[in-house]
């Protein structure tokens, strides 16, 4: 554990950001699965599949290594995204890999929650999904090729005496740390039948450094870190031993995450250099706050990928307000997927964290509406509308919905308002009469009802041909169109507000808007 003082210095200590690692090959020896010349005539662009021998260039791969103990939150939903991109910019893998290894926190329908919300995002991996409690037997491997080198040792201390070196260190207002009792004691000296854990004889001098692609140069004396544990007393690994054994083995170059797992860095950097294996590049990605700059929790909003997807938003806008959270390319906001994985390098992230805006995700989620298609759309809204029982959904109800689409989603900002936009053309009748759709229907207007559903009858029922009707009708009687309209919108759809009055009554079709104009003017 690192002290408030290690702490500050590797925050004060921060130098330029350095250039991302050049693709050039550099641990060839340490990727597990090669990959050949990219075809740069397709895009995103594709990977052949060769043995190692044949490579010359080192492909890029990167992780996404959630812990199924919960929800898939929209930090993390970010994290996968940066990684998927900067996979794919490069040519490199995206990878999955679970960190189950905490048995009685997680749970299966945690990991299918996450599995869901990545496939929700679009964010496809390149190889089968790694779990990591499936490796203990690698893990301790690891831990015991260390202890036979000489870099890591039995420790025998019971439980008590950690306990009581804790309390001693807080006494004496020090960082808690194991003192390394046992780093060069005899284990003929260990109690008989004490079962002991292996820890890492870390290097008690100098620096341990970590030249990050976004924050940059990052150091911590190695006076501040204990000898951590890599094995447990009864066999199990520790998490940051599995994280680093699973990242060389799995071939990761680039690990990428958040700012919160900064500290953890140095410690597995040192199983790395105790191991003689080549380091990965590494990215910590500032964490996202709420628009009070406070820690983004449930009071600020939906905080789940799945919650953003159940409150009517498109995954490709999430994705795209997820990118614009802490990187940037110009002015460039609206930015499709093709663009994003052409655009997107993890050196030009920011180091400053950043604010969850739900009204900007909002109003980016009504420009993907409207640039999204009709029929996609439809499906959304009747999937939407199949929970209300007062509805009545079938192919009539479903050809209305489809033809006024494009009207429709011009106004809506997720795909709730637009289901319940598009909710009257599938409502039997008579229709619930909203409060001010009730003021519009007068006396007065009532008649004017009967009077326009003439025209109406003799028009063709073509939105030119409908449009043409109102106008006449207005132009004879004296009136503004809007006059018109608006007692003909509150008989048609039971509320003061739709799509053109012309596109509602063609979408209605002839027989259909007749009988409700016929009812409300009674």
């Amino acid at each position: 554990m690192l002290s408030v003082a290690a702490r500050a210095t590797y925050r004060v200590r921060r130098l330029t950001k350095p250039k991302p690692i050049s693709p050039v090959a550099s641990r060839l020896s340490d990727i597990g699965s090669g990959a050949g010349p990219v075809d740069t005539l397709a895009w995103p662009p594709v990977v052949t599949k060769r043995p190692l021998g044949h490579l010359c260039r080192m492909t890029i791969r990167t992780r996404f290594a959630p812990s199924p103990t919960g929800l898939l939150h929209i930090g993390g939903a970010r994290t996968a995204l940066f990684n998927f991109l900067y996979a794919r910019h490069t040519g490199g893998a995206f990878l999955l890999r679970v960190e189950d290894t905490d048995r009685e926190r997680s749970t299966d329908e945690a990991t299918r929650v996450i599995l869901e919300g990545l496939d929700w995002l679009g964010l496809d991996r390149d190889e089968q999904t790694v779990f990591q409690s499936t490796r203990a037997a690698r893990h301790a491997e690891v831990a015991h090729a260390l202890l036979a080198a000489g870099k890591a040792y039995y420790c025998y201390c019971t439980a008590e005496e950690l306990r009581q070196m804790r309390e001693q260190a807080v006494e004496e207002k020090r960082s808690p740390r194991y003192d390394g009792r046992w780093r060069d004691r005899d284990p003929a000296e260990a109690p008989a039948g004490a079962p002991p854990s292996i820890r890492l004889k870390a290097p008690q001098t100098g620096e341990t450094v970590v030249e990050d692609l976004v924050q940059g140069t990052v150091r911590v004396a190695n006076a501040e870190m204990d000898d951590m544990i890599i094995l447990r007393s009864d066999g199990t690994p520790t998490y940051l031993h599995a994280v680093v054994v699973d990242d060389h083995d799995m071939g990761i170059t680039h690990v990428i995450r958040g700012d919160d797992h900064l500290t953890n860095t140095f410690r597995q950097v040192q199983i790395f250099q105790a191991m003689g294996w080549d380091l990965p590049r590494f990215a910590h990605i500032p964490l996202i706050h709420g628009a009070d700059g406070a820690k983004l929790s449930k009071r600020h909003g939906a905080v789940s990928v799945l919650e953003f997807r159940e409150q009517g938003f498109l995954p490709e806008a999430v994705c795209n307000y997820l990118l614009r959270l802490g990187w940037s390319h110009g002015d460039l906001e609206v930015v499709d997927r093709e663009t994003a994985v052409k655009l997107f390098d993890i050196g030009d992230v920011n180091r400053g964290a950043s604010r969850m805006d739900y009204k900007k995700l909002e109003n980016l989620n009504g420009i993907y509406i409207r640039q999204a298609d009709d029929e996609r759309l439809t499906a959304f809204v009747l999937e939407r509308l199949a929970h209300r029982p007062e509805l009545s959904l079938g192919s009539i109800a479903a050809g209305r919905i489809r033809t006024l689409m494009p009207q429709l989603k011009e106004r809506a900002k997720t795909l709730i308002e637009l289901a319940d936009a598009a909710a009257f053309l599938a409502h039997p009748l008579p229709l619930n009469m909203q409060p001010k759709a009730e003021a519009l229907l007068t006396a007065e207007a009532r008649l004017l009802l009967r009077d326009v559903s003439v025209a109406l009858a003799a028009s063709d029922f073509t939105i030119a041909g409908i449009d043409a009707a109102l106008r006449g009708f207005a132009e004879t009687g004296g009136l503004k169109l809007g006059q018109v309209a608006q007692p003909l919108r509150a008989a048609l759809t039971g509320s003061n507000v739709s799509p053109g009055i012309d596109a509602t009554l063609a979408a209605l079709g002839r027989e259909e808007s007749l009988a409700r104009i016929e009812i409300a003017s009674r």
